[in-house]
């Protein structure tokens, strides 16, 4: 990693809690995310010449924090900022700044904002995505892609949900037990599309982003505290543990995407997998089923097959089906699809998606699988049609890599 590398991932993994407690200090939104680039930028400054803070997360609040006051005194009258001695050398001072903001439980902060951004006066897209924007510093056309819209119109509902908090001037008080209820379900999809940004990164782009991963289980695991009987969020955090288990296997030496059935399972985490399994038994006694305990007992078959060929592709395409009655979705029957080529054969898979192409006319995997199942069936003209369409829809150079060496081995066998 190179010098501004390790500053960036940094930035990266502070933000959440930077930008928590610098709004529970500035209570207004827009001056939390201003102070947080301001100390940003103070960071670039300093942190390579004179090596990282002990605590880089309480170092952008203190920063921060000046930076924000600085600017409302501004409007004012003019004061300078504190000397670059006193911020870039905090010394034994640091530490009891950390302990004072630890103290005062900024690292929970996190928790409490996703709930503050969940709020029932937003409409639910609005909700996710402010959250993804404001606590997890997600840039707009990422987002757009979880949600498989434009880029403008996602930036457009990210405007309009800050324009409606400033308008209604929304409370940034933390929401009593019975509002926590109300906002589960929009904090555990924020907490899993997190998850996913993170682990949809490739080998490149794996230190900056493959946090966001450990930060979503996190997350998970404090909802747990709050929430300790619902088996959703049970759900929700052995999905993430049985899906990260698999991160050292999932990429090659030279950064290439390493498929599920090619993996070396010895490089599975076991402990996570572990984790992840007892949660799912835990939340399955509970008999009330819910779209994240389906998935995570999809995973679970994975993590159990010790070979692939001992994977159970008849019963995860009956859950893919039990997940579309509980959560119809074209994404989901674009999973099933898979796990029915498996048991039925290419052209059951392939007569299933058809009728996605309309809704899914944006959407790499969809494209990517099109092309495979064509390929399987012998219609290169078509398949090389459909992997061009995937490459042009990629998220990331592996993802276009990967269906490259598809391209290739269909034009070796022409």
């Amino acid at each position: 990693m190179n010098e501004l590398g390790w500053v960036e991932h940094a930035l990266v993994a502070a933000r959440p809690q930077a930008v928590a407690a610098l709004l529970r200090y500035f209570r207004d939104l827009d001056l939390a995310e201003e102070a947080f680039q301001d100390a940003c930028l103070r960071a670039l400054e300093s942190w390579p010449a004179n090596g990282p803070p002990r605590d880089p997360a309480a170092w952008l609040i203190l920063v921060g924090r000046n930076r924000g006051i600085d600017g409302v005194r501004r409007q004012s009258r003019q004061e300078p900022l504190p000397a670059e001695e006193m911020l870039s050398d905090l010394g034994d001072a640091e530490a009891a700044l950390a302990e004072r903001l630890d103290g005062e439980g900024y690292r929970d902060d996190i928790l409490r904002l996703l709930f503050i951004c969940c709020h029932p006066d937003l409409p639910p897209t609005q909700q996710i995505a402010l959250a993804l924007r404001v606590v997890c510093g997600l840039p707009v056309g990422r987002i757009a892609r979880a949600f498989l819209v434009g880029e403008a119109a996602m930036e457009q509902r990210i405007t309009r949900a800050k324009r409606r908090i400033g308008e209604a001037a929304l409370a940034f008080d933390t929401p009593g037990a019975s509002e926590r209820a109300e906002r589960l379900a929009a904090v555990a999809a924020m907490i899993y599309l997190l998850f996913n940004e993170g682990y949809s990164a490739g080998a490149a782009e794996a230190d900056a982003r493959g946090p966001l991963c450990d930060e979503a289980i996190r997350l998970a695991r404090l909802l747990l505290r709050l929430f300790p009987a619902e088996p959703e969020i049970m759900g929700l955090a052995a999905l993430m543990l049985l899906q990260h288990s698999r991160r050292d296997a999932r990429f090659d030496g030279d950064g290439a995407i390493v498929l599920l059935e090619a993996q070396d399972r010895g490089r599975w985490n076991r402990t996570a997998i572990a984790e992840g399994l007892a949660l799912l038994d835990k939340a399955l006694r509970h008999r009330r089923r819910g779209p994240y305990q389906i998935q995570a007992a999809v995973a679970a078959l994975h993590a159990r097959a010790a070979r692939p060929e001992d994977t159970d592709w008849p019963q995860i395409a009956q859950l893919y089906g039990a997940l579309e009655t509980v959560q119809p979705s074209p994404v989901v029957t674009l999973n099933r699809a898979v796990a029915v080529a498996k048991v039925e054969g290419p052209a059951a898979a392939l007569a299933m998606i058809e009728p996605l192409a309309e809704a899914l006319a944006g959407y790499f995997h969809f494209f990517g699988l099109r092309g495979w199942l064509l390929q399987q069936l012998g219609r290169a003209a078509e398949a090389r049609v459909a992997f061009c369409r995937a490459i042009a829809l990629a998220g990331s150079a592996a993802e276009a890599d990967h269906i490259r060496r598809h391209l290739d081995r269909l034009e070796r066998a022409e």
